[in-house]
């Protein structure tokens, strides 16, 4: 049976691509680490680690083990927040992530109300898009997405549960007032993430004519 200790250090190394960043962030020694990674290939009878110069480098044995570790690794994380909410929240961490206008908005009033209904809570935020919070929600490395949608978007992974917030409203901003969006069809455009441009282009598909992408920004401000 795999150790869930040893899980954590491939993990880790995986993720920072050393021994050394993986021990300073499981406060762990260095020889502690390689003593961890031997054990697993003992375990598995698997050479999960190569040496790639002065450093190391995981084999395609070594990646596969530690994807599925981020996972179970995220799993047991989420039980034990959850755990922690169904005996009163006195207690644990609720991991969050959102994306930039949500976190400058929502969150920080969520936050602060959580806070003060459950002191004992650490609570955790990461800044990132809709499709990397969905993945790091699917293996279990956060315990809430806060995500927008529009839709044409692709429909969100099996497994995660959905409660609607808001709708929020669509502005067109331009110089000129009054403008309407087919009129602005030889303008340059503002384009942000992926999910946000491919709305922009399926509206102007609609009036007939592709934008003309010119500037790229994720900053709604």
């Amino acid at each position: 049976m795999l150790d869930v200790i040893r899980l954590r250090v491939i993990d880790a190394v995986a993720r920072h691509g050393s021994v050394t960043a993986a021990a300073r962030e499981l406060h762990y020694s260095q020889p502690s680490v390689t003593h961890h990674l031997g054990r697993l290939e003992a375990e598995t009878g698997a050479q999960l680690l190569q040496r790639v110069g002065r450093g190391i480098r995981l084999t395609a044995a070594g990646q596969l083990l530690a994807d599925r570790a981020a996972e179970i690794i995220g799993r047991i994380d989420a039980a034990d927040a959850e755990l922690a909410a169904h005996v009163g929240l006195s207690a644990g961490r609720v991991r969050l992530a959102g994306f930039s206008s949500a976190v400058g908005s929502l969150v920080p009033t969520a936050v602060g109300a959580l806070a003060s209904r459950h002191p004992g809570l650490q609570i955790s935020l990461t800044d990132t898009h809709p499709p990397e919070a969905l993945e790091l929600l699917r293996t279990g490395r956060i315990d809430v997405a806060i995500i927008f949608r529009y839709d044409e978007t692709e429909p969100e992974p099996s497994g995660v549960r959905l409660h609607h917030l808001l709708d929020d409203p669509l502005y067109l901003l331009s110089a000129h007032p009054g403008r309407t969006l087919a009129a602005l069809r030889d303008a340059t455009w503002i384009a942000g993430c992926a999910r946000c441009r491919s709305h922009l282009l399926a509206l102007c598909a609609q009036e007939g004519f592709e934008p003309r992408i010119g500037y790229t920004s994720d900053d709604m401000w």
